[in-house]
């Protein structure tokens, strides 16, 4: 199984390469980069292209590793008991799968995406451990040993909210998404927008990335805000030359709130 990249999806070479080499030594493959650059689309995109299933775990500040593994509705349980309900007596019923579960009894191999793993407690990753290595954990209500059927190709995100215990970071391949570069980004604009003008282009990533280039502004606006500012530009049919305008300093950036998500930013910029 190799990984290139989507239609929808522009992967670097090292991008590439990093996917490649994680599924080679089964190991989870752990993506950070600035925010909008792609990372939870990665794993979808990974599923489309290997075509395989996609089991996706979004995680909270109050998601327990305990969650992804299973949880016993014990409530339910004991309201079925008092209404003299049969299937009491089989605690299967009253046991919910949890994402790593449902992917580990797979009859195939399946994508699973852990997603923004750093919004968890700090203890998270590491209750994780065995789990993530061994590929197997230990029901005790049911007494069953859960081991994987297939090895799941595991795509772990975070935003660097908090910093990640070391034995943990030891069982992934680790990948920083970085910003594109200017071809590489016209080529993601292409992608969602075939047939633009090639001048609006131009001059939209121009302004784009004078704007991302300020030393000041505290929120660098991303690839996939300048995808929304581009589609709004379409719909206010704004063309290149006021564009060019605001470059002139003629006129105020179009749709800035597309861009820069503070006011302390947008009051940097025109």
């Amino acid at each position: 199984m190799k990984f290139q990249g989507t239609a929808d999806y522009i992967a670097s070479h090292d991008l590439s390469v990093a996917v490649n080499a994680a599924i080679t030594l089964e190991k989870p493959l752990l993506i950070k980069g600035e925010p909008g650059t792609g990372k939870t689309l990665l794993a979808h995109e990974i599923a489309k292209a290997l075509d395989k299933p996609l089991y996706t775990w979004h995680i909270k500040s109050t998601t327990t590793a305990q969650q992804g593994l299973y949880e016993y509705d014990a409530v339910s349980r004991l309201r079925d008991s008092q209404l003299g309900n049969d299937k009491v007596d089989n605690i299967a019923n009253y046991i919910n799968k949890g994402k790593l579960w449902q992917a580990f009894e797979a009859d195939e191999k399946v994508v699973l995406l852990i997603d923004e793993i750093d919004k968890a407690d700090i203890e998270f990753p590491n209750d994780l451990l065995l789990e993530l290595d061994k590929m197997q954990f230990f029901c005790y209500e049911t007494g069953e040993e859960v081991i994987a059927k297939h090895r799941p190709i595991i795509i772990i995100t975070s935003n660097n909210e908090k910093e990640l215990p070391d034995a943990f970071l030891r069982r992934c391949f680790f990948h920083y998404i970085s910003f594109p570069d200017r071809e590489t980004l016209k080529e993601i604009v292409a992608v969602h927008y075939p047939d633009l003008e090639e001048q609006l282009v131009e001059s939209a990533m121009k302004l784009f990335y004078e704007i991302r280039n300020q030393r000041n502004i505290k929120k660098k606006p991303s690839t996939s805000e300048l995808i929304d500012w581009i589609k709004l530009l379409l719909v206010g049919k704004i063309n290149a030359q006021e564009l060019d305008d605001v470059m002139e300093g003629k006129s105020a950036t179009p749709f800035l709130g597309a861009l820069l998500k503070n006011e302390h930013d947008k009051a940097m910029i025109r």
